[in-house]
């Protein structure tokens, strides 16, 4: 197989050196990821998902400009690390937990190096990147204020954080499109948004993945308490190629399902 090996650390050379006696092992958390590797690969990379090639990579590598050392956080099969890494003069790490999600992402290539690591204990000395994404990845994360530490950590001063996220009001669970025929109303119905919870989700017919709801504040908090200070937000509109999936998408044309923050390490 081609390209970089997965292993517990980032092989030698331009890549940042590892944080001596941090553990490779994967956590329990990443065992959905293992079993739906393929479906996650099959209908969200390399194309497939218009929400990725239309909004979130565009996204990423405008915020990325100018970055040299770049870490992607639950890098999956490595999309975003291609991403990065496409943009030259970078030196770009994956880490990801699960080792399926990792094997493709070595057999797919294009330059980064991979590591098998949790979000919560990055095998990397402290100030070792100028930028950090994490990609709809903090939705499964139970850990959240050690994963926020450690992004914090690994970030030199001045770098960057790219935080992007299911909208957390806008997909609290139990949110939804609300088609009302008896009342003639049409409108987007908000869960308990305030509530942190964790749900097990069937998104696609036998694929049930874990979602932890939290509000947005909780996520900012954190953020502030590490030393990381909210400088941009987006909330885009979904992308037209979403939209067109179904005609009733379109009603829901101005609710964003995608919530993006940039952040400072100071």
């Amino acid at each position: 197989m081609s390209g970089p090996e997965i292993s517990a650390e980032p092989s030698a050379g331009s890549r940042p050196d590892a944080r001596p006696g941090a553990s490779p092992e994967p956590s329990a958390d990443a065992s959905p990821w293992e079993r739906h590797a393929d479906w996650w690969q099959d209908g969200f990379t390399q194309g497939a998902d218009a929400e990725y090639e239309e909004q979130i990579l565009p996204l990423v590598a405008a915020h990325l400009a100018g970055a040299t050392r770049v870490l992607d956080v639950g890098t999956g099969e490595g999309q975003v690390a291609r991403l990065a890494h496409a943009g030259g003069g970078r030196s770009v790490v994956g880490v990801d937990p699960s080792r399926a999600q990792l094997t493709a992402a070595v057999g797919r290539n294009g330059g980064p190096a991979y590591a098998m690591a949790a979000a919560g204990a990055l095998p990397f000395t402290s100030g070792a990147f100028d930028a950090v994404v994490a990609c709809l990845v903090f939705e499964h994360i139970t850990e959240v204020e050690q994963a926020i530490a450690e992004v914090a950590r690994v970030l030199g001063v001045g770098g960057r954080f790219l935080f992007l996220l299911n909208h957390p009001l806008l997909q609290t669970p139990g949110s939804g499109w609300i088609d009302d025929h008896i009342l003639d109303e049409q409108y987007w119905r908000i869960g308990p948004y305030l509530t942190e919870d964790t749900i097990l989700e069937e998104v696609d017919k036998g694929v049930f993945i874990p979602f932890v709801h939290r509000p947005l504040s909780r996520y900012v908090n954190l953020m502030a308490a590490s030393g990381l200070l909210v400088t941009h937000m987006e909330e885009p509109a979904p992308p037209p190629g979403f939209l067109a999936r179904a005609a009733e998408y379109s009603a829901a044309a101005t609710i964003p399902r995608l919530l993006f923050l940039l952040s400072e390490r100071r």
